[in-house]
């Protein structure tokens, strides 16, 4: 089965954050770094990609035929989504087992893990 795993990325700190970043020392930004290229390199992630910062997003709406749209995400910054993972995994605890692994889920953040409707 297909999952995606959504990284919603919280109080997480990031390089986009400078101040939180550097809270980190640089052995634990290193670890950051490696955790995430070692589910990157899992051979049951098919895919996986860092969001540009929410700040740059656009939303579109579509109101009585017009087409609407606003600079920045839908949401708010704190549950902005700052990335994902496709995972092909036998069931959810697989795919949990792997949600579980990603940095953010641990610093603050959350992994939401949703499986693909294949047609």
């Amino acid at each position: 089965m297909k999952y995606m795993l959504l990284i919603h990325q919280g109080a997480a700190a990031t390089p986009r954050d400078p101040s939180a970043w550097d809270q980190l020392s640089e052995e634990e930004q290193k670890a950051v770094y490696a955790e995430y290229m070692a589910i990157s390199n899992d051979p049951r992630v098919t895919s996986g990609q860092q969001l540009a910062d929410p700040g740059t997003a656009t939303t579109v709406r579509v109101e009585d035929g017009k087409t609407l749209t606003t600079d920045g995400p839908f949401v708010e910054l704190k549950e902005a989504i700052g990335g994902y993972f496709l995972l092909e995994a036998d069931d959810l605890d697989a795919a949990i087992e792997l949600a579980a692994r990603v940095p953010a889920a641990r610093m603050g953040g959350a992994v939401e893990v949703r499986p693909i409707v294949e047609m």
